[in-house]
């Protein structure tokens, strides 16, 4: 096979999810062309893959917007040459949805994605050449891998391999990045929570990094530095620089979030903070030390963070 699109646009969480996948997909046809279709805001994401050649950014979010602007059209005209400029042997839409399927119809190739009874929105499954049945109880990686696996001729290993390199600054003081940043007010964790387990972990010789990402959380972050002393509120940045924030953490605190899945994919030592959302089909997993806390109808305090948080940093 001499070349390979997958379709995965977003979100941050769900392109994270997709890198499995692709890692196994490059073990499988090591000489293979590896093309991402991905959103423009995620694109640093997906070049920090070493097994992609070629990252297609769309901006279907921001075309949505400006749908009568010449603009959008000769952007969405561009983006349409880009992908029709060469022939895939296979393109797999792991996204399942009816944008993504419709990206994948303007590839030249045979398109793959799962079947009716497995798709998040099923009349995306019309575009596609081949369909495949996944079962939709699995966790977002193992669907993703199950899913390219029958695409793409290889059979899923045992080992969960994001493809990501941590490449640990062992110059720098041990810090915990707390990631309080989430798309959902249900998934946010109270602010007292937050500065609790931020004061113990200043008291444990630990910096604490509070990224953000919308303004409504930087000056959350604000908030929570002025009650945890030492506390740093990092500058906006893009998310590959991001990404090494991450990867360099003694540990990651986070909600339901898509960089907590990041931390998970660097094998950062990590605790997942839920509420509302099942962590068994959307939790973080990988091959470092994870530890889980709350979940549905399980509201967890700071004092079960501290506790998972001193397991994770003993020696």
């Amino acid at each position: 096979m001499d070349s390979l699109l997958f379709v995965k646009t977003s979100s941050l969480g769900d392109v994270v999810h997709n890198m499995p996948a692709v890692t196994e997909a490059r073990r499988r046809w090591p000489d293979a062309h590896i093309g991402w279709v991905v959103e423009e805001a995620f694109a640093p994401l997906a070049r920090l893959h070493p097994g992609v050649n070629e990252v297609i950014a769309v901006a279907t979010r921001r075309w949505r917007g400006g749908v009568l602007s010449p603009a959008t059209w000769q952007e969405i005209a561009a983006c349409r040459q880009v992908l029709r400029s060469r022939q895939y042997d296979r393109v797999v839409d792991t996204q399942g949805l009816l944008r993504s399927a419709l990206i994948a119809a303007q590839a030249r190739g045979e398109r793959h994605g799962y079947d009716r009874h497995s798709i998040r929105e099923p009349v995306a499954s019309w575009f596609y050449d081949v369909r495949h049945a996944v079962a939709k109880d699995q966790h977002a990686v193992l669907r993703n891998r199950a899913l390219a696996g029958l695409s793409l001729d290889f059979t899923p290993g045992d080992v969960i391999d994001y493809g990501l390199s941590r490449h640990a600054d062992t110059s720098a003081a041990p810090y915990a990045a707390l990631l309080h940043g989430t798309s959902r007010a249900d998934k946010e964790w109270r602010e007292s929570n937050w500065i609790g387990l931020g004061q113990a972990l200043r008291r444990k010789g630990l910096g604490v990094l509070l990224p953000w990402g919308t303004e409504a959380e930087r000056v959350r972050s604000q908030r929570l530095a002025g009650a945890i002393k030492g506390a740093e509120v990092l500058p906006r940045r893009p998310l590959d620089e991001t990404a090494r924030v991450i990867a360099n953490a003694a540990l990651v605190v986070g909600v339901d979030t898509g960089l907590l899945h990041l931390a998970a994919a660097y094998a950062v030592p990590l605790i997942g903070v839920f509420m509302t959302t099942d962590p068994k089909l959307t939790g973080p997993i990988g091959p470092g030390p994870i530890e889980i806390i709350g979940g549905k109808g399980d509201y967890p305090g700071y004092a079960r963070a501290v506790d998972a948080a001193e397991r994770l940093l003993a020696p």
